[in-house]
């Protein structure tokens, strides 16, 4: 197979839009349970050999996991106690894997209320209604899951060159990407005007890089890097490698992923996006150039 195959966003809207609001269902479930962390770290997925994984939930003194098993399609539930169900992710509507996921639960001796509609997207249809999002093509959710996991093995070797404060790669379901987040340490304000997510996910100064399937706003997969808060001129920064450039409508370096893919080493083309955007942001907010010097064992 490919190692970096084409992911065509039409072809797979409808299979991605499905499959966003089935990670909304499952990120709320850690959102509702999970201790509070700043920078929201309480609340993404993580890449397993399988798919996505919320890591163990507490529940009182128990614990529970949620699984996306992208081989076998199905959402694998297991309590620390030795309980396990297991729900198909071939349903015919967003609301039967609602209502099929809080069933399993219960079934587990898991009691959980989450909110009852998705986050950080227009016209949100709460779960037990939607209806509308009934799409579920395995073919199409193995080559996403191919891409995202090559994607996961270069951003765990980009996090891997910082000294400082980082984020494990982590996906987030309610903007349905997979990022690294370096901090500097430094506190900042957050816009009296900001909404909750930016309240409380943007009161540190950060370089972020990471990787979207597409969405509305940018119907392309693409990788995406920006410092925040927004250095002073940094769109007029230069960038390596030859196709990523500043995207002005949306605020941060864009490095489209079919110019990573046909690049002679698409790895070290994606490596190079990502350190030379986080060189230029870091140089433009003052960071100290020591946070990327790594003394390694031979």
């Amino acid at each position: 197979m490919d190692e970096w195959p084409a992911l065509p966003y039409e072809d797979w809207r409808l299979t991605r839009d499905t499959l966003h609001m089935y990670t909304q269902i499952v990120g709320k479930l850690r959102l509702a349970l999970s201790p509070f962390e700043p920078e929201w770290a309480n609340v993404p997925l993580y890449v397993t050999a399988r798919g996505l994984t919320t890591s163990p939930v507490p529940v009182g003194l128990r614990t529970f996991d949620a699984e996306f098993d992208f081989a076998d399609h199905q959402l694998v539930l297991r309590a620390s106690d030795g309980g396990i169900e297991r729900v198909t992710l071939r349903q015919p509507a967003v609301a039967d894997f609602y209502a099929a996921v809080m069933d399993a639960l219960r079934r587990l001796d898991f009691e959980v209320t989450i909110s009852p509609g998705p986050s950080e997207v227009p016209d949100p249809i709460p779960f037990a209604d939607d209806r509308t999002h009934h799409t579920y093509e395995p073919a199409q959710v193995n080559g996403f899951f191919h891409v995202l996991s090559a994607v996961d093995v270069v951003l765990k070797q980009y996090r891997s060159h910082f000294r400082g404060k980082t984020s494990p790669a982590q996906f987030f379901w309610g903007s349905f990407d997979h990022v690294v987040t370096r901090f500097s340490g430094r506190p900042v304000e957050p816009p009296a005007d900001a909404d909750r997510i930016t309240r409380y996910g943007g009161d540190a100064e950060q370089i972020c890089g990471g990787f979207w399937p597409g969405h509305p706003q940018f119907p392309s997969p693409a990788f995406f890097a920006y410092g925040y808060p927004k250095p002073e001129g940094i769109d007029q920064a230069s960038i390596r490698p030859a196709g990523a450039a500043w995207n002005a409508d949306l605020g941060e370096f864009i490095f489209p992923y079919d110019a990573m893919r046909t690049a002679p080493d698409p790895s070290r083309a994606l490596l190079d996006f990502l350190q030379s955007s986080y060189d230029a942001s870091a140089d433009a907010l003052g960071w100290d150039p020591e946070l990327t010097r790594i003394n390694a064992p031979s």
